[in-house]
C-alpha cells in the first residue's frame, strides 16, 4: 500500500472535519494531515481510513476515531522533546501522532499479537519510539519516570495511582475514566501531592485491561 495524492486529499478533508469539531492545535492538525492512517489499518478498510471512525485492528482492539486521537493529543499539550508515556500502543497511529509532535515516546502494549505486529510496522515505516514495551499499562514505566505527559488510549475503570506518581510536576495525564462509557479526564500535577482535575465530555473506548496477554 502506498500513500498517494488521493490519500493526501482525503486527509485534508478529514482535517476540515476535525476543525469543524473544534480541534484547533495546528501541530496536531498537521500531524493528522501528514500521517498515512490507511497504512495502520487492514487493507480491507483502506477506503474508509479517512472517515472519522474507529476500526477493529485485531485482538479485540480498535484504532481510535481520528477526532479522539486529535482531542487527546491536544489535551496533552505536547512540546518538542517532551517525554511521553503512552498506555496502549494498539495500531501505533497515536504513537505516530506523538512522534510527529516531537515527543520522545515510550509506549506499552499488553496484547502480544499487537505488540509484535506494531513493532515490525514501526521498523518498516521508520517510526522511532524510544521504547515499545510488552507489559501492563496499569503499572506505567517507573524506571523511565517522571514523564511530561501520559496518555491512556483505553477506558480505565479507575485512575491507576502509578500513572499519577510517574508524572513530573506540571505534567499531564490524559485518561478516559469509566466502565461502559468514559469521561475524558485530565490530571495536571501541581505539586508532589496535589493534582488539578478536569473532565471533558464522554467517549467510548475498549477497556484498559490489567496484566499481559
Amino acid at each position: 500500500m502506498k500513500d498517494t495524492l488521493k490519500h493526501r486529499g482525503m486527509r485534508n478533508k478529514l482535517v476540515d472535519v476535525l476543525i469543524e469539531k473544534g480541534i484547533a492545535n495546528e501541530s496536531v492538525l498537521n500531524a493528522i494531515r501528514t500521517i498515512p492512517r490507511h497504512l495502520f489499518l487492514d487493507s480491507s478498510f483502506e477506503d474508509h481510513a479517512y472517515q472519522d471512525k474507529a476500526f477493529p485492528i485485531g485482538a479485540d482492539q480498535t484504532i481510535s476515531q481520528p477526532y479522539t486521537v486529535a482531542f487527546q493529543s491536544e489535551l496533552l499539550e505536547v512540546q518538542p522533546n517532551d517525554k511521553i508515556l503512552e498506555i496502549g500502543t494498539g495500531s501505533g497511529y497515536q504513537t505516530a501522532v506523538l512522534l510527529k509532535l516531537g515527543a520522545k515516546v515510550y509506549t506499552i502494549e499488553r496484547q502480544l499479537e499487537l505488540f509484535k505486529k506494531t513493532n515490525i510496522f514501526f521498523n518498516k515505516m521508520g517510526y522511532r519510539p524510544k521504547s515499545v514495551i510488552f507489559g501492563d499499562g496499569y503499572k506505567g514505566l517507573s524506571e523511565e519516570a517522571p514523564f511530561d505527559g501520559i496518555i491512556v488510549t483505553a477506558g480505565a475503570p479507575f485512575v491507576p495511582n502509578p500513572l499519577l506518581a510517574q508524572l513530573k510536576i506540571g505534567g499531564r495525564l490524559v485518561i478516559p475514566v469509566g466502565v461502559d462509557e468514559q469521561i475524558m479526564t485530565v490530571f495536571i500535577r501541581k505539586s508532589a501531592k496535589e493534582f488539578e482535575k478536569k473532565e471533558l465530555g464522554s467517549f467510548r473506548f475498549v477497556p484498559l485491561l490489567e496484566d499481559k496477554n
